[in-house]
């Protein structure tokens, strides 16, 4: 098969594309030809052995794809709980993959297998969102970002707040159905002037739920921004700097909660990935989300995949084409 493999960790420069044996299906596992593979920002992690879970070489980075049984069958979406995504074959338990209605593309079922489920529970399980709360989306414009604005709206938000680097993208959030924009560029010098701007955006009142995945000051400031019993998610370390260490007693102090998600704990409890897909793709094949397709990038170019996602010239949902 011909596939990215690692032999060392790094940056984009680690990833090279070779060929390899097919992987061999295990008990419970089945084989399936790959359409498209996802590329998700944790993979960026996973290469430099810099996330949640420790990596072991040599490793083919990636969790998503979007393929068929090699021994013939419907077009499927599929979860990769080892890694081994970055492939043309991959083996994996059926039950981690979910059928491709008819009018959704692979780029999109893509976006909703590992961003878009995040999104669905950080809204659902781990914030709780009530109509009629304020919601601010870190990112706005990334891959969970452009869906948890959409959701977030859907599900009742009084006002969604998007975060995004640059004019375009800030115009991208709004378009999607983001009420205000911040650049979260603000925090870099003072968290403290980062949540005054994510009031001001809130029409000068604290924010109820923020989902979170940079880390440092813009943690830190929008923690700060939060009204008593509002939440914060964390879900990520994009900026590979660690917030501030969080009080017990500023959290009683303020009624403030502080929850870490990490959706490799739903892989233990299949429904809630299935409640989440069946969810997620009936409303993409109806029409009514709008996953954002940020580019297809050949196999071969998966370097560059990689630099766009880290230096944060993307949007939306990055795909690699096994074919080329």
């Amino acid at each position: 098969m011909r596939a990215v493999q690692i032999t060392r960790f790094g940056g984009p420069e680690v990833l090279d594309v070779i060929d390899l044996p097919d992987p061999i299906s295990g008990p419970a596992q089945q084989l399936f030809k790959v359409s498209a593979a996802g590329v998700d920002f944790a993979d960026t992690h996973q290469v430099e052995d810099s996330y949640l879970a420790r990596q072991e070489l040599p490793l083919i980075p990636g969790a998503e794809f979007v393929g068929t049984p090699v021994d013939g069958g419907e077009r499927v979406v599929g979860l990769l709980l080892g890694g081994g995504g970055y492939a043309d074959t991959v083996a994996t338990d059926p039950r981690m993959t979910w059928p491709v209605p008819e009018g959704v593309t692979d780029e999109q079922a893509l976006s909703l297998v590992l961003q878009g489920t995040t999104a669905w529970h950080l809204l659902r399980t781990s914030t709780h969102l009530v109509a009629g709360e304020s919601v601010v989306v870190m990112a706005g414009a990334g891959g969970v970002g452009t869906l948890a604005v959409q959701l977030a709206k859907r599900w009742g938000a009084g006002r969604v707040i998007a975060t995004a680097s640059s004019p375009e993208k800030r115009a991208l959030a709004e378009e999607l159905g983001a009420d205000a924009t911040v650049d979260p560029a603000l925090a870099d010098d003072d968290p403290k002037a980062f949540t005054a701007a994510l009031r001001e955006a809130n029409g000068g009142q604290r924010v109820d739920v923020v989902l979170e995945m940079t880390g440092g000051g813009v943690f830190d400031g929008a923690l700060s921004a939060l009204a008593p019993f509002g939440r914060i998610a964390a879900y990520g370390m994009a900026s590979r700097q660690a917030a501030s260490a969080v009080a017990p007693a500023s959290l009683m102090g303020t009624s403030r909660a502080v929850v870490g998600f990490w959706l490799a704990h739903c892989t233990a409890r299949p429904q809630m990935l299935d409640e989440a897909m069946t969810d997620l793709l009936a409303l993409t094949a109806a029409g009514d989300l709008r996953p954002v397709i940020g580019g297809r990038y050949p196999m071969t170019a998966v370097r560059e995949a990689h630099q766009d996602l880290r230096a944060r010239r993307s949007t939306g949902k990055l795909v690699l084409d096994p074919a080329r």
